[in-house]
């Protein structure tokens, strides 16, 4: 690493100019007082990454559609950031009926974080068995070992839970898609719930993010959504997708034959460091605000930011 700190020296034509009386005028004066740069040292950078949620339901077959897994939720504070340091930053895609993509921020001498894509939602008579990812998608009725993992790959935290299964005995409520904090509930009686995010302040407010979708049924009210931007399962038609930017599941459908696809929500991935450091050198078109003395990016599509 280059030598950050700036050496106070003198011009090569500044002397030190004395009157004839032997009296000196004084120095040329470099530093803060004198229209100077302040040192700038290594600094501290956290950061939030979520990947993008995953989707339920391959269309052309009955419904009972678990819901769909949440991206991984990860959050990382890289200490000793060097200057005219690049970091670069993925967003993960919402999966359409499949897997979520997986974001990420990476950069010379820095650690890569990567939140791995939630999980699809299991599917009656197709793929009756959920996908895994960041936080698992539900499990289709009459399986109740078919729901997918969470925390895939694993990390430590762990990035996410498992999805919910399902009965194996009527009413057939699919299961939830998991949560970062919460895994999705059960089918059945009790509707397949998608499992809970974690709420995060690192813009300066509370938001909760990575929630599951709901699971499919074939009566009574879907599975909730979970808190996150996971979206609700229903009974009939199209299941709404999850919330974009939040990485949330999304819901499964009912009993309707050949509808679309429900999508997971895109990723997102937030920065935080001291206002005084921000070197304003971003691509992306990242939103850019201030906390306290923090100035937070948040990406919503890749890019980078170059300190």
């Amino acid at each position: 690493m280059r030598d950050l700190k700036n050496k106070l020296t003198s011009g090569k034509n500044t002397k030190n100019i004395q009157t004839r009386k032997g009296k000196s005028f004084g120095y040329q004066v470099l530093g803060f007082g004198a229209g100077g740069v302040r040192p700038r040292e290594p600094y501290s950078i956290n950061f939030l990454v979520v990947g993008g949620g995953g989707g339920s339901n391959q269309t052309g077959n009955l419904g009972y559609n678990g819901g769909g897994g949440a991206g991984g939720y990860r959050t990382a504070t890289e200490t000793n950031v060097a200057l005219d340091t690049t970091i670069t930053v993925t967003i993960g895609d919402g999966g359409s009926g499949a897997n979520g993509s997986a974001s990420s921020f990476s950069g010379p001498s820095l650690t890569t974080i990567s939140s791995a894509g939630g999980g699809f939602g299991a599917t009656y008579n197709k793929i009756n068995t959920g996908g895994s990812g960041g936080s698992g998608g539900g499990a289709t009725f009459n399986n109740s070992g078919g729901f997918g993992s969470g925390n895939t790959p694993s990390t430590s935290p762990s990035q996410g839970s498992n999805g919910g299964p399902a009965p194996n005995t009527g009413p057939y409520g699919a299961g939830g898609g998991g949560g970062a904090s919460q895994a999705g509930q059960s089918g059945g009686s009790a509707s397949g719930h998608g499992g809970n995010g974690t709420a995060n302040s690192i813009t300066g407010s509370s938001v909760t993010y990575a929630g599951g979708g709901g699971g499919g049924r074939n009566e009574n009210p879907g599975g909730d959504a979970g808190a996150g931007g996971g979206a609700a399962g229903n009974t009939t038609g199209s299941a709404a997708n999850g919330t974009a930017n939040t990485g949330g599941g999304a819901g499964g459908q009912g009993t309707t034959p050949n509808q679309a696809p429900s999508t997971g929500g895109k990723g997102v991935v937030i920065l935080s460091f001291p206002t005084i450091e921000y070197s304003n050198t971003t691509t992306g078109s990242p939103t850019v605000t201030t906390s306290g003395t923090n100035t937070i990016l948040k990406f919503t599509g890749s890019g980078s930011y170059s300190s």
